[in-house]
C-alpha cells in the first residue's frame, strides 16, 4: 500500500512555504552575483611572449621659460644687435627679411633711443623696458630715397614692425654661441639678433668724443714691424655749441688707425670719433698706440686737387 501524504493548509504551513521560497531565491541571486563578479575580475589572457609589465608612456614636461631679469635691460646698450633670422607665428623661418648681399639691419640701444642701421635711412625710436617687457614708439627716419627697391621694402617692414614689440629676452653666450637677443612682437613674429660688443664694452669706458681732420695723403711712419708703413696724418679740431670752429691743432702722425674709417687717397675728411684709452691699470702700453679711435660720423669731405 502506498503511503498517504496529507497536505496541510494551515496558516503556519503557508508561511513556512513562503520563507523557503524566499531563501531559495536569495541563494540563486547570490550565486549569480558571485559568478558575475568573478567574470569581471578575471584578467584577460596574456598574449604569447608579452612582457611581464606594461609599458607606460613618459610624461611630457613643458620647457620652462627664462625668468624675467631686471638686469637684462642693462645689456641692451652694451652690444650692437644684428638681425640673424625672423620666425613667423607658426615658428617657421621667414626668409624675406634679409638681403643676401647687404649687411643685416643692426639695432643700437643708447640713452633710451634705439637706432637701426644698414637700412636705406637711419631709423630711430624711443624705447622703455620693464623686466622682459619692451615698448618701442613709432620710429622716425631720415628722408633719403633708396635706389635699391629690396632695401626700401626691407626698411618699410622694419619700421612697421618695431612699434609691435612686446617682449625681449637675452640669451647669454655659450659654447660656440654668441650672445643673442630675441624680440617678440604682438603679431607673433619673433626676431633673433646676434650681439657684438660696442667699443665702450670692449674698451671698458664711454670714450671721449673728438673731431679730427684727416689729410688726403698718408705719410711714412716709423713701424718696426712694417718698414714701408704709411700712416694717417691728422690734427684735432674743436667747435663751439653753434658748430663754429674754434681751434685747430698741429698735424701729427697717427699711430694706428680709425676703426670703421676707409681712407681714400686725395680725399680730405673731418671726422667725429670716439677715443678710448688703452692704458691698463693706469699704465700706457709701451711701443704701441695709447688710444683706440672709432669712427662716429664723417662731418666734412673734400676732394683735393
Amino acid at each position: 500500500m502506498s503511503p498517504t501524504f496529507t497536505r496541510l493548509n494551515t496558516p503556519m504551513a503557508r508561511i513556512a512555504r513562503l520563507a523557503g521560497i524566499a531563501a531559495a531565491a536569495a541563494v540563486v541571486a547570490a550565486c549569480a552575483t558571485s559568478q558575475s563578479n568573478s567574470t569581471a575580475a578575471a584578467p584577460a589572457p596574456a598574449a604569447a611572449n608579452a612582457p611581464a609589465t606594461a609599458t607606460v608612456a613618459p610624461a611630457i614636461i613643458p620647457l620652462k621659460p627664462m625668468e624675467p631679469n631686471s638686469n637684462a635691460a642693462q645689456l641692451l646698450p652694451q652690444y650692437f644687435w644684428s638681425l640673424s633670422q625672423v620666425m613667423g607665428p607658426d615658428g617657421k623661418l621667414l626668409n624675406d627679411w634679409l638681403i643676401a648681399d647687404k649687411a643685416a639691419p643692426t639695432l643700437s640701444f643708447q640713452n633710451n633711443q634705439v637706432s637701426v642701421q644698414n637700412l636705406c635711412n637711419l631709423v630711430n625710436a624711443s624705447y622703455t623696458t620693464s623686466l622682459d617687457k619692451l615698448e618701442l614708439q613709432r620710429p622716425i627716419s631720415t628722408m633719403r630715397a633708396c635706389v635699391d627697391n629690396a632695401q626700401m621694402l626691407q626698411e618699410r617692414k622694419v619700421v612697421q614692425q618695431l612699434p609691435l614689440a612686446q617682449k625681449f629676452q637675452i640669451v647669454p653666450a655659450g659654447t660656440n654661441q654668441p650672445i643673442r637677443l630675441y624680440l617678440t612682437f604682438a603679431d607673433g613674429v619673433r626676431w633673433e639678433l646676434i650681439g657684438q660688443p660696442t667699443p665702450a664694452t670692449r674698451y671698458g669706458s664711454a670714450g671721449e668724443r673728438i673731431f679730427l681732420e684727416v689729410a688726403p695723403e698718408k705719410v711714412d711712419c716709423n713701424n718696426p714691424l712694417m718698414p714701408k708703413a704709411k700712416c694717417l696724418r691728422v690734427r684735432e679740431l674743436s667747435y663751439d655749441n653753434k658748430g663754429i670752429k674754434r681751434t685747430t691743432g698741429d698735424w701729427r702722425i697717427m699711430q694706428g688707425s680709425i676703426e670703421g674709417y676707409n681712407f681714400e687717397p686725395g680725399i680730405r675728411n673731418v671726422v667725429r670719433v670716439n677715443r678710448y684709452s688703452l692704458a691698463k691699470n693706469g699704465v700706457q702700453p709701451a711701443d704701441a698706440p695709447t688710444h683706440a679711435y672709432v669712427l662716429d660720423m664723417i662731418v666734412e669731405s673734400e676732394r683735393m686737387r
